[in-house]
């Protein structure tokens, strides 16, 4: 159809319009890079406002004037990297690469944002691409898995819940979604159900108002973890600007279940056995396949620990129960969640930091970590105090180098930058201690303890956490100097940091004190500075006076790395759905990782070579654990026979059961056919016994040995062969100390069983008792 008279007119008018109008040129975000600065790898304050006064310099050339360039200037690089990012026109840009200096200008293009990070490193995707090998892809997200979580509940709002693009609920779903007292709380296809249980909690606490009648996480803790475990996809995820990426949860299509069973601490405990056992049994009862157990108390005997005694029940049932192993580290013997039939795992580190740096007076310069929102008023040094010289009247320098409250004197702290040392009260209640004595930044050094482990807090005011090594030369220049001095740059994120993973300090280490014989922790998963969904009910420091809000927060603990296994587990339990939790846990531990991104032996915080007590089997590789070859597996006999050996009574586990189980005559608890082998008393020659189930094709493995120091090892037979899928095979290992009484300390080696194509180790621990 033609155009009308009308149209005509009102036509040529617009383009009339358009010629006598004036034109004006599309500014678009560039970058100009210069290539490395003149100055070290540790850039004093002066070095980095030299270089951003010569990036002010460069473009006010082209610009007019150094005000128009600081105008369009919005990021200078200056600490690795030189150059600057610019809203700048395409004629100017295209100037400013003609200089000398410049090594190119190009366009802030639009990139897909990445990962949050842990799953990357973990080689679940690659630059937010998710390859055909990927065990993401091949479990197809953890789709049809139910993730169940005991813990403090959910933010059913955050994005990390979404349903969008997920299908009906599974059938196989048989619980409710648990309304509160004016909670206004509500489930979706995402998170498919939840409750809470207040009884144990309210027996110590007392008579309880409406608010603890609910669901909704009002901590933050439950809706980290499960968001970390089964969260879906959340582009733009970050903490106040840092960590920037997509966040998901290990299992991203997995439908999810909170059971709130911590509330607010009484004498430091959150969770009471009575709510941990009412919520594993609600679990059972509701058809999940994972149970995600971010918490625990001092390893205890079996039947006395609410957590052992729920997840054997949980395990019966084909539930895999997975377990933080405790924060308790770095002291051995500290691990808790010791029960056979769970996987209890420990925390380490990824390639990711949150760096800043401390330059002191002296021209030295401290790598720190942080959150911290907000950056120092100006660009100068300022004065530098320690707490013990910053001690109110009738406090102890000890006490006042703890920041702890009411130690500081405020005259003394005013203006200045404040240096406490870790320990007693949190990191961030360190850091608000310092804002209300007016203290213009932190820095908080590590005590020995807690070695070169760096974490990254949402500090209050501007603040650095450094290692024990730093605080060393921190605190020898604040005592050497009259009129010591500091700065604190702002955060910065930073990637491919090596060596990553290392084992955290925190982390609580082996060996079993319950029962020696079985190895724990199990695993060791991301559980430093890990990004995950949050509530909107508190702050992210958990702190009164913080009145600040963010849909997600950065936390590390076990209970971060448990939620990273619970992830892996529901992608298996996808995958391999006839599994059994004894099987999962098997091919988990047979494919870890002892070795870090440099190929070189996982280290702890102290950068000391690390040891089983601290990692198990190693570090966890996802996309291994779908195609492990073989598996040590278990059944509920096995673990009756075990619980026997440890002296139980057949009428004990009758009612333990609601079946009879005949003990065996002889039988060890190193017997268990756990996919680790620890021998705490090598007494003459002991002989284990172990069986291997082949999940992959037939063929012939035969087996490697690498023998902890001073004892001998031999394994019969030296080659198993599969003729078919699921074919078990037995093997023996003999230990015999080559000198007598010994080794009197702990030892470790490995056993693999290899085809040429999978690789099945198993930690070796022996010692003399």
């Amino acid at each position: 159809m033609g155009l009308s008279f009308h149209s005509h007119c009102l036509l040529a008018v617009l383009l009339l319009c358009l010629v006598h109008s004036p034109t004006f040129a599309l500014k678009k975000p560039y970058i100009v890079y210069l290539g490395s600065p003149a100055h070290g790898p540790e850039p004093t304050t002066a070095d980095i406002e030299s270089v951003t006064n010569s990036h002010y310099d460069l473009l006010g050339s082209y610009l007019g004037s150094n005000e128009k360039a600081q105008e369009a200037i919005f990021y200078s690089y200056t600490h690795h990297i030189n150059g600057f990012a610019a809203i700048l026109e395409e004629d100017e840009a295209a100037e400013i690469a003609k200089h000398p200096n410049v090594l190119s200008v190009f366009l802030s293009k639009g990139r897909k944002l990445h990962t949050t990070r842990s799953w990357q490193f973990l080689g679940l995707e690659s630059d937010g691409v998710i390859h055909k090998s990927s065990i993401l892809s091949k479990a197809r997200f953890g789709e049809e898995t139910i993730i169940g979580n005991l813990d403090t509940g959910v933010w059913p709002e955050s994005k990390s819940f979404s349903d969008e693009g997920l299908g009906p609920i599974p059938g196989k779903w048989r619980g409710i979604c648990q309304r509160g007292i004016k909670d206004n709380f509500s489930c979706n296809r995402k998170l498919i159900g939840a409750r809470y249980f207040n009884k144990g909690y309210s027996a110590y606490a007392g008579r309880l108002n409406y608010t603890f009648y609910t669901a909704r996480d009002n901590q933050g803790h439950g809706s980290h973890t499960l968001s970390t475990a089964g969260g879906s996809y959340v582009p733009g995820a970050n903490v106040f600007g840092s960590g920037n990426g997509t966040a998901k949860g290990g299992s991203p299509r997995a439908r999810v279940v909170a059971y709130r069973v911590c509330w607010p601490p009484i004498d430091q405990n959150e969770c009471f056995d009575a709510d941990i056992l009412a919520g594993f049994d609600a679990a059972i009862g509701d058809g999940v396949d994972v149970l995600s157990v971010s918490l625990g108390g001092e390893a205890a005997e079996f039947f006395k620990d609410g957590i052992a005694i729920g997840s054997f029940h949980a395990a019966r049932n084909g539930i895999v129960v997975v377990s933080s192993a405790g924060n308790s580290g770095p002291e051995l013997g500290t691990v808790s969640n010791v029960a056979p039939w769970m996987i209890t795992v420990a925390a380490s580190t990824i390639d990711r930091e949150f760096t800043t740096y401390v330059a002191l007076g002296d021209r030295q310069h401290l790598k720190g970590s942080s959150l911290s929102s907000i950056g120092l008023p100006s660009d100068k040094f300022y004065p530098l105090i320690s707490g013990a010289d910053a001690k109110a009247t009738n406090v102890s320098a000890s006490q006042a180098l703890l920041c702890l409250a009411g130690t500081l004197d405020p005259k003394k702290v005013k203006g200045k930058i404040l240096a406490c040392v870790r320990g007693e009260n949190s990191r961030v209640e360190k850091g608000y201690q310092a804002a209300l004595a007016g203290a213009v930044g932190m820095i908080l050094a590590n005590d020995e303890k807690n070695g070169n482990e760096l974490l990254a807090d949402a500090h209050v005011l501007p603040a650095a956490h450094i290692s024990f090594t730093d605080g060393m030369i921190l605190f020898s220049y604040i005592n050497s100097t009259k009129f010591p001095g500091a700065y604190l740059t702002r955060v910065k994120t930073i990637l491919n940091t090596k060596p990553a993973p290392f084992i955290a300090s925190f982390s609580s280490r082996g060996p079993n004190m319950v029962e020696p014989a079985i190895l724990k922790p199990d695993i060791t998963a991301p559980g430093v500075d890990i990004i995950a969904a949050y509530t909107l009910a508190v702050a992210p420091t958990d702190l009164g006076f913080d009145k600040r809000r963010t849909p997600f927060n950065i936390e590390s603990g076990t209970s971060m790395s448990c939620p990273h296994v619970s992830g892996i587990v529901g992608l298996l339990k996808t995958l391999y759905p006839s599994w059994s939790p004894a099987a999962i846990r098997s091919a988990i531990m047979t494919t870890a990782k002892t070795r870090d991104n440099r190929n070189e032996t996982l280290l702890d915080s102290s950068f000391v070579k690390a040891t089983p007590f601290s990692y198990g089997a190693g570090h966890i590789r996802p996309n291994r654990a779908a195609d492990p070859g073989l598996v040590y597996d278990l059944t509920v006999k096995d673990y009756l026979d075990f619980l026997c050996a440890r002296g139980y009574k057949e009428s004990q586990l009758r009612l333990f059961t609601n079946e009879t189980h005949i003990c065996p005559k002889h039988f060890n608890t190193a017997d268990l056919n756990y996919p680790s082998i620890t021998i705490p008393n090598l007494n003459g020659t002991v002989v284990v016994t172990r069986r291997v189930r082949n999940v992959g094709t037939p063929g012939t493995y035969s087996v490697q040995v690498k023998a902890p120091a001073g004892v001998s090892v031999s394994v019969q037979p030296q080659s198993l062969v599969f003729e078919r899928f699921d074919e078990e095979k037995e093997f023996k290992v003999v230990f015999k100390p080559y000198v007598a009484g010994k080794p009197v300390d702990y030892v470790f080696g490995r056993l693999t069983w290899s085809d040429g194509t999978h690789y099945v180790r198993s930690p070796l621990v022996v010692k003399h008792q």
